[in-house]
């Protein structure tokens, strides 16, 4: 309490004052924060989530500072970004994924071992160089020193694909292609008779008991007719992925530089 105060209150004090409480004011309450505003704000902010504390504050007629308390404490709200995603799916490709799962988890079921033999591959651009990522850039600092800079890098345009197959033992069979050369039916037959052979050399077990189980995503080339006569005709199974699968595939967690970390 500053000395001002204090000596206001003497002074009332001396003149017979007897409580401590303020005086009532005049004009419209000290707080805006009423259960009738938070109800208003709460059904606002459901209307329209992208709505502005400014907005708010201007369409109820109360101040910015109360609106953003309202929506921070009383409805522990915050606002954020939009996660960007691949692909918004259709209800018709949720039903999909949701089918995909639920046929992965009764084959488990059936089958316990079935991920220790299950061959993944997928394709991925390896650059000469990566990039640093911001998160890989992180460093300790103290409170006093400053934030440090980093100019933003472009990756290399020396580039090259790569088509790789491992389980969960490691990498089976891999291939780089030749500069210009793109992944059809007819390339990737001819990757999946060298994946075979390897298979046969590598992982003798799952060859003899013809245990090992496909998995590859459904872009053209792995799905186009040559390819599934194949593998029927070799009597090689397959473990389908829903198109445009938010989640990563197994090879993402290899060679994708965000996922190393």
């Amino acid at each position: 309490m500053s000395c001002t105060c204090a000596f206001e209150w003497h002074k009332r004090f001396k003149e017979g004052r007897g409580e401590i409480e303020d005086d009532p004011w005049s004009g419209r309450p000290s707080t805006c924060r009423t259960a009738d505003n938070i109800e208003r704000v709460k059904q606002m902010v459901h209307a329209d989530r992208r709505l502005t504390v400014r907005m708010i504050a201007e369409e109820l007629s109360i101040n910015k500072d109360t609106v953003w308390s309202i929506i921070t404490e009383n409805l522990e709200m915050c606002k954020v970004c939009a996660n960007m995603i691949l692909k918004l799916l259709s209800e018709d490709r949720k039903q999909q994924r949701l089918t995909v799962c639920q046929d992965i988890t009764e084959r488990l079921e059936d089958d316990p071992d079935l991920l220790g033999r299950v061959m993944t591959g997928d394709d991925s651009w390896i650059f000469k160089y990566d990039s640093e990522t911001k998160w890989q850039s992180r460093q300790w600092k103290s409170l006093e020193s400053p934030r440090p800079k980093k100019a933003r890098m472009s990756k290399s345009k020396v580039k090259v694909m790569l088509i790789a197959f491992f389980d969960i033992k490691g990498v089976v069979h891999f291939r780089f292609l030749p500069q210009g050369q793109t992944v059809n039916q007819y390339v990737y037959k001819e990757i999946l008779r060298c994946l075979m052979r390897s298979v046969r050399d590598k992982r003798r077990d799952l060859c003899e008991n013809n245990a090992c189980v496909l998995h590859h995503d459904s872009a053209p080339a792995h799905s186009a007719l040559s390819i599934r006569h194949f593998l029927a005709e070799r009597n090689i199974p397959t473990l389908e992925q829903s198109p445009y699968s938010p989640d990563l595939a197994p090879c993402n967690f290899s060679y994708s530089p965000s996922s190393r970390g």
